[in-house]
Parts: structure tokens; C-alpha cells; sequence
């Protein structure tokens, strides 16, 4: 698995992000014309070979053309989702304003959709980010884990006044991210470098075991005195065949309630981003017979998650913790076959890759054409494995 790790030892920012993806082989001018076409006369990438304290990299630095234009949430949204970017790019560049336009929005008590960036948002953030999902594609990196990130001191000044370091946003963005302090009197992290890393790296930590094959260099624009202000992405291939991550676990007893209920909590739930949602027989108190729901969910959902339970069933609390998972690596992938496009999943294991057609695109298939479903599953499967899709 070809995997990118952000070694942050100087921090991170959508220029340093930008650079090092220029030095490890990602075309300046690719990034440039990619996305010219959102923003025609808008701004011009400058990127040069450059230094600091003699270890070379490259220096990327988005050239505005009209400083004062900015732009919300709504509007960057529209403007990356009409774009003719490829559907990678698109959902990494969205998902990454995503993050940015609700931290705004919990720190200036606004709504989402009305989050006016003003700098953050501008032309130069649009091409860091865009243009960071673009180099990502095309190293082809299907991993990212980034190391624990520093942060440094003091004040600056911006669109908002005089804020201290790191910004508000860069804090929130960083929640849950190992992070340590420094005595460096400057702004190590961008909220704008926090966004990128935090929403590309699935892990924080130590290096992981991998072949290293190539290392690029992003020169920062300020030069530190304390050490070189590089970020250092280092690209390499990993063996790994299982992944880790945290997710929240929110569950609680029931033993009153209309069992015709249950169906469409569990339909609610998943509209509200749970990963998995299960009903579990138990006996309570007096020995009733209950049930126990339990609902795995990501940490920005678990709020949503728990507002639901106790609006629509009749628990009057619940409990939540953290859990680690280990799971095979897998990738969504596209088939054709004699019935069309169909969605399946390739899973990676210690036995070798499989590749599972999708339940939905099963369903919707068998509805269609009015066979068993366990037919479907088994004419697909066949084709997959005719084609060579899936290998043991």
C-alpha cells in the first residue's frame, strides 16, 4: 500500500503542503491549470526550489490577483462540486472545507452554510486545498498518517483582530490529535494546514514500517531560528493488512417500548451517520426481558447519535465511550458486468484480496430482474472472478 507520511517537525501549512508534493514530482503547472479552471484570472502558483538551513525543498506560494474578493462556505461548496475535478479530489477538497466551515461556524456562532472565511477562505486557501487533494491523486497515495504536530506561541494579527497562537481554528481542528507545545514565538500550524492533515491522515504517531522510495521538502515562509522550517513527507510502501481507528460506542437499556419502534430508530440513526446500529436481548432488572441498543458512530456524530436515542425511544440516558477498532484494509471499487456499472468492495487480508459486490447494487439488481438475490450475488461473483478482479 502506497502510503504518505507528514513528518510535522516544524508544523504544518497549506504552502508547506503544497511544496512538498511539488518536490516529490507533483507538477506545478498540473496544480496551476487544474485549478485555473475554477478560478480563471484569480491567482497564479508560484513554485521554486528553496531552502532552509541548507536542506533543500520546494517553496510553493499562491500569487492573489484580487486580494479583497472572498468567499463562504455555500459558494466554495458550489464551486468545488460543479467543477470538472475528478470525484477524488472533489470529495477530499469538500470534505476538508467540511471541517473548516463548522469550526468557524461553532466559533463565530453562525451557521454553516453562512461561514464567510475571509482570508481562510480566499483564492490562496482554495488553491492549498484543492491542489493538495490533486497532488495526493496523483502520487496515487492510498494512506496517509501524519506525525504529532507542534505548535507554537504568541499573537497574530488577522481578519478578526489580534489572535493568539495557534488561532481558534487551528485548536478546534486539532482536537484529538496528539499535539505538543513549543517555545517557538510563531504560527507553526495554519488553520489551513490543520484542515488538510487532519482530514488526509487516518493515524498520528511514529513513522510506520514501509520501504521509503521517495522524500519531498516543503519550505515554510517564515525562517525559524530554532530549527528548519520544512514539512518533510516522506512516501513509501507498507505491508500492513488490517488499520486502526477510534470510534465511539453510545448504548443503553430499554424495556418499555413498542417493539414496532426499534425499526425505525435503527432507519434514523444511519440517516444520522451511525456506522452500525444493533439490538442486543437482555434481561433487567426483575428480570425483564429488554434490549440493549448499541450504536458505533465517529466522535462528530456521537452528539447527534445521543439526541436521537432520547427523542425517539423511552431511555431516559445512555452511556458512551471510546473504542479502538482493527479492521482489513478495503477500497471501494466499480465493476461492469452483464447487468452494468456495479459497486464492489475490495478487501485486503493475510490470505490475499477479495473482491465482495455491494448489497444494494445486489438488491436493486434482483428487484430489476425479478431473481433471487443469492443468484445475483453468485452471477457477479463469477464475472469478478473472470475478470481477475478478485485474487486469493
Amino acid at each position: 500500500m502506497k502510503t504518505a507520511y507528514f513528518d510535522c517537525f516544524s508544523g504544518v501549512s497549506g504552502d508547506m503542503i503544497l511544496g512538498a508534493l511539488a518536490h516529490l514530482g507533483v507538477p506545478g503547472d498540473f496544480i496551476d491549470d487544474s485549478i485555473g479552471q475554477l478560478l480563471p484570472g484569480e491567482f497564479r502558483l508560484k513554485v521554486g526550489a528553496s531552502e532552509r538551513m541548507n536542506i533543500h525543498g520546494f517553496r510553493a506560494e499562491v500569487i492573489v490577483k484580487n486580494k479583497g474578493k472572498s468567499r463562504n462556505y455555500k459558494q466554495i461548496r458550489g464551486l468545488i462540486g460543479e467543477s470538472k475535478l475528478s470525484e477524488r479530489v472533489k470529495t477530499t477538497s469538500l470534505k476538508i472545507f467540511s471541517r473548516l466551515a463548522e469550526v468557524e461556524a461553532a466559533i463565530h456562532g453562525c451557521a454553516v452554510e453562512d461561514v464567510h472565511f475571509h482570508e481562510l477562505g480566499g483564492v490562496d486557501a482554495i488553491v492549498d486545498i484543492v491542489g493538495a487533494s490533486l497532488g495526493m491523486e496523483w502520487l496515487e497515495i492510498e494512506k496517509t498518517v501524519a506525525s504529532e504536530i507542534p505548535v507554537g506561541r504568541g499573537f497574530i494579527d488577522c481578519a478578526h483582530g489580534r489572535l493568539p497562537v495557534p488561532a481558534p481554528a487551528t485548536v478546534a481542528l486539532l482536537k484529538g490529535v496528539p499535539v505538543y507545545g513549543t517555545q517557538v514565538s510563531s504560527e507553526l500550524v495554519t488553520p489551513t494546514g490543520a484542515a488538510i492533515v487532519t482530514s488526509l491522515a487516518e493515524d498520528f504517531g511514529p513513522m510506520p514500517g514501509m520501504q521509503i522510495s521517495e522524500v519531498g521538502y516543503g519550505v515554510g515562509a517564515a525562517k525559524l531560528k530554532e530549527w528548519p522550517n520544512l514539512l518533510r513527507v516522506v512516501i513509501g510502501a507498507c505491508e500492513a493488512v488490517s488499520e486502526k481507528d477510534q470510534v465511539q460506542v453510545v448504548e443503553t437499556n430499554i424495556d418499555d417500548m413498542n417493539p414496532e419502534i426499534f425499526g425505525f430508530v435503527m432507519e434514523r440513526l444511519f440517516e444520522d451517520g451511525a456506522l452500525d446500529v444493533i439490538w442486543i436481548p437482555i434481561f433487567m432488572k426483575k428480570n425483564r426481558p429488554g434490549t440493549m441498543i448499541q450504536v458505533l458512530c465517529d466522535k462528530g456524530r456521537r452528539e447527534k447519535v445521543i439526541e436521537r436515542i432520547l427523542s425517539e425511544t423511552t431511555a431516559t440516558g445512555v452511556r458512551h465511550y471510546s473504542v479502538e477498532r482493527r479492521k482489513l484494509l478495503r477500497r471501494v471499487k466499480e465493476a461492469t458486468t452483464n447487468f452494468g456499472k456495479v459497486q464492489v468492495k475490495e478487501i485486503s487480508g493475510p490470505t490475499g484480496r477479495v473482491v465482495v459486490p455491494e448489497y444494494e447494487d445486489c438488491k436493486r439488481i434482483a428487484l430489476k430482474e425479478k431473481i433471487p438475490l443469492k443468484r445475483v450475488y453468485e452471477l457477479i461473483s463469477r464475472e469478478i472472478a473472470e475478470q481477475g478482479l478478485a485474487q486469493k
